[in-house]
């Protein structure tokens, strides 16, 4: 596979990074996948060793992470990006927020960050997408969004509590 250039990975980060903040503003996140991954992509989100979410193709990723993963109660998160870095193999690495809604009464977000190992393939289309974040303080901020008020029913019922028991069920068997 030919490298390609920096210009075409920020082009494809920049492409991606653009999708998602549309995504935020609708809360529809599927309309982007056919365009920006490869049809044979995989894509792989590691939740703290308690859980690991594997999407093969495009249609597995807009059924499980941008289909029903982003329909359980994120309405009203971002996910806005900090940065973008180039390497070598055609591979970037982007760094994001997990933000949920609302502010803190100091102005802040309520918000955690997370990290994603990209690699595009010939045509600039992402063929290979490994996303990990911080479960714990994951958790942590739920809590806090819980405690204001702003976190979701569905959310908290769809996937802070099965996290939150497979993470103690993991420590507890240790």
């Amino acid at each position: 596979m030919p490298n390609l250039d920096d210009t075409t990975l920020r082009t494809a980060a920049d492409t991606l990074i653009r999708a998602h903040a549309q995504a935020s503003r609708d809360n529809e996140w599927t309309f982007f996948v056919d365009q920006i991954y490869a049809r044979d992509c995989v894509y792989t989100c590691e939740y703290a060793g308690v859980m690991q979410v594997t999407a093969r193709g495009i249609d597995e990723i807009k059924a499980t992470h941008y289909g029903r993963d982003m329909q359980v109660g994120w309405e009203g998160w971002t996910f806005p990006y900090l940065g973008v870095y180039t390497g070598s193999d055609n591979r970037l690495i982007t760094h994001w927020m997990n933000r949920g809604p609302g502010e803190r009464s100091d102005g802040s977000y309520y918000e955690t960050p997370g990290v994603s190992f990209i690699t595009l393939d010939d045509e600039a289309k992402i063929i290979r997408q490994f996303d990990l974040f911080d479960l714990a303080h994951q958790m942590r901020l739920c809590d806090e969004l819980e405690e204001a008020g702003l976190l979701s029913p569905a959310l908290k019922e769809n996937w802070v509590q099965p996290m939150k028991a497979r993470l103690q069920q993991q420590l507890a068997s240790h």
